[in-house]
């Protein structure tokens, strides 16, 4: 057979001679629209979304909550982070006072995260302290390159001294002083690839502000809040429902349950609120939950121009809550307030007011009747810059360092099959849309309907005189089979059956606006592996055409790993996998590096940490692969 082949292919050219440009007409055509794309992920992703349970009382709840922060802990924020860091005590270093105006004063302060990785707080306090006195963590948002010094920010935490309490303002990652690019948010999956989860980095980050107030000789811990706004918001319900010692929880316009981002995909947010895994535990209907029955105040606003717009999000966070402080006779401690002035994506001064007045309700503290002016006393942004150590790491510089101690065990098909969370698809129609037969070219275009409700799309190419049983190469590039006409040409030309596919995430079977980053995200949280979806439909379209093996070649880092991880998950898939622009590890990730954004499939949890291509290639033996 073998020798079959041989003589087909060098009497190939013979046979037909099309050229990339007859090929190019056949492959451009849309096959499906990204709209159709998006619809079937969003009811796919719906369909896996987490539910509220139903309970019947306050200690059953209470058993309940106590177990689903125990998992979320452990096997979603601090998976794979070493636990000396985890519960490392907290270091912080007092670089002394601010100049401050009257009735508070205000004191610079370093702390480290993590080894080798500090970040900068300015603590607020009351200019008379005596006593026990409440405390407050202010948490930041994505404000950008003012950080810290972020004018409403500062106006709160200088209120919050005003009304006899410790405030907290901490930097956030890629704000402020830790703006780098090295920093921002999206290198979070670096951190899963190298096998420490993104979630872990970013509540270590605030956690730590927690553990500072708790330890502070004049911090009442039974009067302890967090609060912020946006990704601040965010932060506040994790942190107070995640640790119990947070008695007041005030989050700002932060976040939604699932549902609301599937519906409206501009709320999708960035990749720590959609943590790995993290819904597979809890949603974030169910964090709010979670603080039942500690009072805790939502606010949203009405017209928010970011997102989590107050009408669309209260069903899911403040309506289907409500029965869970009421289990408690606690109703009244879940409050919400839907701010319209200004109404757009804010923390002002109808929000503060609100803040100030729930914070002073629970800590027992004057009820404030409005905000004492202090607009004169706002600070630059170098009047409260703290200072860095040099060579103070990053996100994608913490990853790196993590690479250094991954020790690889020889891991199987098993440990792959768990690792991409991979579930074989099968295609149950292939629809075909298209066809031509002319100068020598027959051509088929297919849409494939797998068995989980998603699609790919291809186009299947034979010159006329070739042999029906003709040899057959599957095509992949990661720029879409439209972009694959010169290769898919020469393997025409070659006498063979070509079929260019466009898995999901690629080409025509892509959305737009969001693009495929913000659906891989949400799959992840919700314990899917893009990579492993797409695998699965690779195999599934090699088991339509019902001849194997098949030779492969792939264009782009993309659509070889999803090649190789067939390879090695579907022994005999392949003869011959032909790799063009590929990358030899996934090391290259790490140190081009490559954004999450250019090739999201590629980022998941604990790949490299337990895989690199070299093992791929052994575990897909006996194909063979070329390396172009």
């Amino acid at each position: 057979r073998h020798t079959a082949l041989l003589l087909l292919l060098a009497t190939a050219p013979a046979i037909s001679q099309t050229q990339p440009r007859q090929v190019a007409e056949v492959l451009a055509p849309e096959l499906q629209t990204p709209d159709v794309v998006a619809f079937q992920l969003r009811n796919y992703l719906m369909k896996k979304a987490p539910r509220l349970p139903a309970v019947g009382s306050a200690e059953e709840w209470t058993a309940e909550a106590r177990r689903l922060r125990r998992r979320t802990l452990e096997e979603v924020v601090f998976h794979g982070w070493p636990r000396e860091w985890v519960e490392a005590t907290p270091r912080f270093e007092d670089l002394g006072l601010v100049p401050s105006g009257k009735g508070y004063r205000m004191r610079k302060l370093r702390y480290e995260i993590v080894p080798g990785f500090f970040s900068t707080a300015i603590l607020y306090e009351p200019e008379i302290l005596r006593g026990k006195v409440p405390a407050v963590l202010n948490v930041n948002g994505h404000v950008g390159a003012p950080g810290k010094a972020i004018e409403y920010k500062q106006k709160r935490c200088i209120h919050q001294a005003f009304q006899g309490m410790l405030a907290l303002n901490l930097e956030w990652l890629a704000m402020g002083e830790l703006t780098a690019k090295e920093n921002q948010h999206w290198f979070g999956a670096h951190l899963d690839l190298v096998g420490a989860n993104a979630a872990g980095l970013f509540y270590l980050a605030m956690r730590r502000g927690l553990d500072y107030l708790w330890q502070h000789p004049q911090a009442d811990r039974s009067h302890i809040g967090v609060t912020g706004l946006s990704g601040g918001g965010w932060q506040t319900i994790v942190l107070s429902a995640l640790d119990e010692r947070v008695t007041v929880s005030i989050p700002v316009a932060g976040y939604s349950a699932l549902a609301a981002r599937i519906e409206r995909p501009a709320d999708t947010g960035d990749i720590e609120q959609n943590a790995t895994d993290l819904l597979t535990v809890a949603d974030y209907s169910h964090l709010t939950a979670m603080r039942s029955p500690r009072p805790t105040l939502l606010v949203y606003n009405a017209e928010d121009d970011c997102c989590f717009r107050a009408p669309l999000v209260r069903p899911d966070i403040f309506d289907r809550v409500r029965p869970f402080f009421r289990l408690y006779n606690k109703e009244q401690n879940l409050a919400w307030h839907e701010n319209t002035d200004p109404s757009d994506h804010n923390y002002q001064r109808d929000n503060r007011i609100q803040a100030y007045r729930f914070f002073a309700r629970h800590f027992g503290l004057p009820l404030p009747e409005s905000e004492t002016p202090v607009d004169a006393e706002i600070k630059s942004y170098d009047e409260l810059a703290v200072g860095l150590p040099k060579d103070n790491l990053t996100i994608l510089g913490l990853a790196r360092k993590l690479t250094a101690g991954i020790e690889r065990r020889t891991a199987g098909r098993s440990e792959l099959t768990a690792t991409l969370r991979y579930q074989p698809a099968k295609v149950t129609r292939a629809w075909a849309l298209h066809n031509t037969k002319r100068k020598e070219l027959e051509t088929r275009s297919y849409r494939f309907e797998f068995s989980n409700g998603l699609s790919a799309t291809a186009v299947w190419l034979k010159a006329i005189a070739a042999a029906e049983n003709a040899p057959v190469t599957v095509v992949l590039n990661d720029q879409g089979k439209k972009n694959a006409q010169v290769l898919v040409s020469d393997r025409v030309n070659h006498g063979e059956q070509v079929l260019a596919v466009d898995l999901l995430f690629t080409g025509d079977a892509a959305p737009q606006k969001p693009g495929p980053s913000s659906y891989t995200q949400m799959l992840a949280t919700l314990g899917e592996r893009a990579l492993g979806m797409e695998v699965a439909q690779l195999a599934g379209v090699v088991a339509w055409l019902g001849q194997r093996p098949v030779r492969i070649e792939t264009s782009g880092i993309r659509s070889q790993m999803a090649a190789l991880a067939a390879a090695a998950l579907e022994p005999g898939l392949f003869s011959e996998i032909v790799i063009r622009d590929g990358l030899r590890s996934l090391s290259h990730l790490l140190e081009t590096p490559i954004e999450y954004q250019t090739a999201p499939d590629l980022f998941c949890l604990d790949l490299y940490k337990l895989f690199d291509v070299a093992r791929l290639v052994e575990l897909a033996a006996p194909t063979k692969v070329v390396w172009k």
